[in-house]
């Protein structure tokens, strides 16, 4: 667990960096940009962008093993949403909804059939794209998720 709390965002494509750096200035706590290539982080926003070793999990694994209680991971990952969830780290997905203790299971079971479904060549037409709706629901539960993590610890 650090003594500051951090923002992780699993960024190789997540669509709401910006909104992020909003709330992260707002309340002016750090944010680790964790990827497997260097993209572009604008200057002033505290923001470090961390590149990790080519493979699958890489960025997962190094976001996993550093995020605990108090902070808070941005991640359409449901694995990884899991994993941070057992670390006591705060959840939010980037559609804005927070993964809970009482819905990772769920999500996990949703996944792992969507999967198979897909394996048996049955097609999915993959997430919807981001709308205007999500992104603000996205800013209003990063930025109370922030809010809680900063009052409680």
């Amino acid at each position: 667990m650090n003594d500051v709390l951090t923002i992780y965002v699993d960024a190789d494509a997540c669509p709401v960096k910006d909104e992020v750096y909003v709330v992260a200035t707002r309340y002016g706590v750090p944010v680790a940009l964790v990827a497997n290539t260097s993209m572009y982080v604008p200057g002033g926003f505290g923001v470090e962008m961390v590149v990790v070793d080519e493979g699958p999990d890489a960025a997962d694994d190094w976001i996993a093993e550093r995020a605990g209680e108090g902070d808070v991971v941005v991640t359409a990952d449901i694995p990884l949403a899991a994993r941070c969830l057992a670390t006591g780290a705060a959840v939010i997905g980037t559609n804005g909804r927070p993964f809970t203790e009482d819905s990772i299971g769920g999500a996990l079971a949703s996944r792992d059939l969507n999967s198979q479904l897909r394996e048996a060549g049955i097609q999915s037409g993959g997430p919807r794209p981001l709308s205007a709706k999500d992104r603000s629901r996205f800013l209003s539960k990063l930025d109370e998720a922030v809010s809680r993590s900063l009052r409680e610890h």
